[in-house]
Parts: structure tokens; sequence; C-alpha cells
């Protein structure tokens, strides 16, 4: 299921798109703020809704005690994130949903490789010093290298924060083309975590920068920063997102990460999306949730729109 759209070429460093930006905070607060309220869907709407949810998460395991079995149980979730009488209960044993991708360290690469072949899940790895990123450059490119070999289809880097922080647009925007030339085939997907970057105009550059150096995604945070998704700083990478496809004519994906647990979560990025960029980035090769706990919520739920009833946690596999 990775993306058929064509990669992000990419093109020069061209600070003039973006110096000169300005955010204004409270604006941004105060749209982000109105989507829970403004936009509500109820029965089979929000069951449609977050089906559909369910085809946009990167399904994700990055503990410090990972193991191939998890890696296992992992990727069968991937391959049926809902339980069988739910799937018949919605109409959708033809076609039942699976999840975008399954986002491993490069060691469960090849793990993962081997419990997905034959679904169509592709294999998303962390990389580049995740979640620091501060790593030599050499041993970070190595380390996307190795986990392309290994499989993976989608590489998550991290970049280095200083160079938002110091302004050193050049460096950012060096190492990410580096980055992306490692990746070779693969698709990149910029991590600027966010939560370090202190201010929505440094989120906004470096956004900007990840993607003209040819970051196919934007991603917000690691899951690992004190800070991770929000919506204000979603809605400014998304307007970023925006305003290069204006400039380029190309389309860049965006994940939000890190914090995201419940099926309103999932609702309320997804209506963000809608609404700022369209319906092309509702889908997987466009748009994905970094989560795993998101899950097992978003199945409670949808129990709850086939039976009445809501059941307990307890019922439902952990992601």
């Amino acid at each position: 299921m990775t993306s058929n759209l064509k990669r992000n070429a990419g093109t020069p460093l061209t600070p003039e798109w973006f110096e000169a930006i300005q955010v204004n905070l409270s604006a941004a607060e105060r749209r982000a703020a109105s989507l829970p309220t403004r936009r509500s869907v109820k029965k089979e709407y929000q069951a449609a809704w977050l089906v559909k949810a369910i085809t946009c998460i990167d399904l994700t395991t990055l503990a410090g005690d990972d193991t191939p079995g998890r890696v296992h149980r992992l990727a069968m979730k991937a391959r049926r994130p809902l339980r069988e009488d739910i799937v018949e209960g919605l109409g959708l044993a033809d076609a039942p949903p699976k999840v975008g991708a399954v986002c491993v360290y490069p060691t469960m690469v090849a793990p993962a490789v081997k419990a997905l072949e034959g679904s169509g899940i592709p294999v998303a790895s962390v990389a580049t010093g995740f979640p620091a990123g501060l790593t030599p450059l050499p041993q970070r490119l190595d380390e996307i290298r190795y986990a392309v070999g290994e499989g993976a289809e989608e590489i998550d880097i991290v970049i280095t924060r200083a160079h938002v922080l110091t302004q050193d647009w050049q460096a950012l925007y060096d190492e990410v083309a580096a980055m992306r030339e490692a990746c070779g085939d693969a698709h990149l997907k910029a991590i600027l975590a966010t939560g370090d970057l202190k201010t929505l105009r440094n989120v906004y550059k470096a956004s900007m920068v990840a993607m003209q150096a040819g970051a196919d995604f934007i991603k917000t945070s690691t899951g690992k920063e004190d800070i991770n998704a929000t919506l204000p700083v979603s809605l400014v990478m998304v307007r970023a997102l925006r305003d290069y496809g204006e400039l380029t004519g190309e389309r860049v994906g965006f994940k939000p990460a890190g914090g995201l647990k419940t099926a309103k979560d999932a609702l309320n990025w997804l209506f963000l999306m809608k609404e700022e960029l369209g319906a092309p980035w509702l889908e997987p090769d466009l748009f994905r949730l970094g989560a795993s706990s998101m899950l097992a919520d978003i199945e409670r739920q949808l129990e709850h729109y086939v039976t009445g009833r809501y059941a307990s946690t307890s019922r439902h596999a952990l992601a």
C-alpha cells in the first residue's frame, strides 16, 4: 500500500518562500479549537470516518524491549485490525480494512516484512538516530541504508533540531537531501520534533525546508518529546503543505504522531485534513496517523455502532 504518487522532487533551497512568514498564534489556536466543536459525525457516518482512520494508521511499536514476537503480533493486528464479527456487522467482509503501515526500529524491519508478506502493507522504519538524531551524519545515513536493505519501504527520519533553532537552513536542507538520497526508492517521512522547535514560525520554516529537500511526508513528532502532535502545530504544517503545493505542483503527505490515543483524536485530524487540503489527503498515500493504542479505541467505538453496547477495552486486542 506504499504510495503510488509521484515522489516529491524537491527544489533548490529557496529561503524567500519562508523567511518572512508570520504566524498568528492565537488565530491558529482558535482555528484548531473550532474543529472538534463545529464538526460532529454520528452513527453510520462516524463509523465510516473511523474505518477511514484505520486505513491511515501507521501501527507502531518503538519500545526498548521490542522482540520479533511482538512485531509479529503487531503485524497480525495490522492485517486484521477489526474482529471478524465487527467487520461483518459493518458490511465489509468482502473488503476488510487494513492499516496504512507498520512502523518499527531498523532491527525489527526483517521480522515485520516476513510477517506482512503478501498483505500489501508496507513496513516503515524510524532511522537516523531516532529519537534525538544526534549521531554523526554518516552513521545516520548508514542506518537508513540498513533499514532499506532489510525491506523497509518508508523511512521516518529525524532532523537536527539545532539547525532550526539556529536558523541554519542550508545545513538542514543538505541533511534532509542526503537522507532522501540514502532512501533510494523508499519514501522519506521527515520528523520535525515540533515540540522542540519552540515557535510556530520555526515549525513552518522547518516544514518548508524539509519539503524543498525532497521529503515525501512531513511528520510532527517522534512521540518521545514533552509535547507531541497538537492541532495548532498540525494546522501550521498543513498550511505549509498547501503553500508548497501551490508553488511547485507537488503533493506531500502529512503524519501527526505522538499523543494520539482515541477515536476522537482520529476524527479531529481527519477533519483538519478534509477542511484544509481536501479529499486526496484522506488517503494513506498522503495522510498517516502515528499511533498504536488509538486502534483499540476505534475498534471499541465500531463495536458499539454494530451492537449498541460498549465493551470493556479488555475485549479488544491492544495494538
